[in-house]
């Protein structure tokens, strides 16, 4: 098929996806309740209310993070506070909600410490103390005893002991237990990104989603774009860092539509490349009919994976990784707080698209 058309056909096929989502609200008719620990700049909230829940509180304790959630979810109460320091009983008081009366309790405790490439480099995943929000996380699923539990993570948690715990505690207290580490992009995410997601539930049979049989590229996603600088949203028209000539040459010069350094001649590579043979995503562009590589919190700068736009000499823009881990176009981040600020957000963030097929297919189970 002419590229064209299949262009075309694809953005009707995202269209039929967004009536499909309405749907599922409104079938849910916005039944269930939720709330959403550790959530970052919302991107797990995003997720649930496309499902159709009705997400009643919220916990974060980063400043910066908390500001971007309140922008986008004025109506959800949001606790900028220290996990370790909210009570379930804090929960229900501002749900208005009494112990087993929630829907589902979803969360992501910060994954850092359980990163395969922490263990790669040699660190002890087990001294990291964000390692222990895990036990947080089980502390308040008991107290609240919601009807269904989810938690999503970094596919390396499963081998550890916080988490291993963390479900034999579910099972104690009368939870049917399942969890798969899958691949965000067959739910519709533009991004290759595998991560773990576990779904319990104490009032019927867990559930996860099945994929999709097609995936959403990167041109399909950042395709029709705006010029960086012309295009009246803030987020897409920060200018980028400062790169010297030798470094801009390099970009250049690097093969369009999923190139990468390695084809360039020997005088344009940096000496820092000629000193390891990993990290070879590194100053490489993206492809336009493939999903995007993971987006990290270095999403902004070259040097820290494939993250050159397809065609154009430039990283690709903050807007460009928020759509590309899942975000609409339209979501608000507050500029103020700087690029790096921002890029770690969007990193860290749940896709919103794989945490809606998972929620609905939860639900699913409860509307039985």
């Amino acid at each position: 098929m002419h590229k064209k058309y299949a262009y075309q056909l694809n953005a009707e096929i995202e269209a039929i996806r967004q009536c499909v989502r309405t749907a599922k609200g409104e079938k849910l008719g916005m039944r269930y309740t939720a709330i959403d620990l550790f959530s970052g700049c919302g991107g797990l909230s995003r997720g649930l209310m496309d499902a159709g829940y009705r997400v009643l509180a919220a916990v974060e304790f980063d400043q910066k993070a908390g500001e971007t959630y309140r922008a986008n979810h004025q109506d959800v109460e949001l606790l900028v506070e220290d996990i370790r320091q909210v009570s379930a009983a804090k929960l229900m008081r501002c749900t208005g909600l009494k112990k087993g009366e929630l829907d589902l309790l979803a969360g992501c405790p910060p994954c850092q410490g359980f990163s395969t490439l922490r263990a790669r480099n040699g660190q002890s995943a087990a001294a990291d103390p964000r390692n222990d929000l895990v036990d947080e996380f089980a502390r308040l699923a008991i107290a609240l005893r919601p009807k269904m539990i989810m938690m999503e993570n970094v596919p390396a948690l499963a081998r550890y002991e916080k988490f291993i715990h963390f479900v034999e505690r579910l099972s104690a207290n009368g939870y049917q237990v399942i969890s798969k580490v899958l691949d965000v992009s067959d739910f519709g995410v533009p991004q290759r990104r595998k991560r773990l997601i576990l779904s319990a539930s104490r009032v019927g049979e867990p559930r996860l989603a099945a994929g999709a049989a097609f995936r959403t590229t990167v041109r399909e996603a950042i395709g029709g774009m705006l010029p960086v600088g012309k295009s009246g949203d803030p987020l897409h028209d920060i200018p980028t860092k400062h790169r010297s000539a030798r470094v801009q040459a390099m970009i250049a010069a690097i093969p369009k539509n999923g190139g990468s350094r390695h084809s360039l001649p020997a005088s344009m590579k940096l000496a820092c490349h000629g000193k390891t043979s990993g990290f070879n995503d590194v100053y490489g562009r993206m492809r336009w009919e493939d999903v995007s590589p993971t987006i990290t919190s270095g999403c902004g700068n070259p040097s820290k994976g494939r993250f050159i736009h397809p065609d154009e000499d430039r990283p690709i823009t903050l807007r460009e990784a928020a759509i590309l881990q899942g975000f609409p176009k339209d979501y608000r981040f507050v500029v103020s707080h700087g690029k790096e600020a921002i890029a770690l957000m969007i990193g860290n963030a749940l896709p919103p698209k794989f945490i809606e097929a998972h929620s609905h297919a939860m639900a699913q189970g409860l509307a039985k």
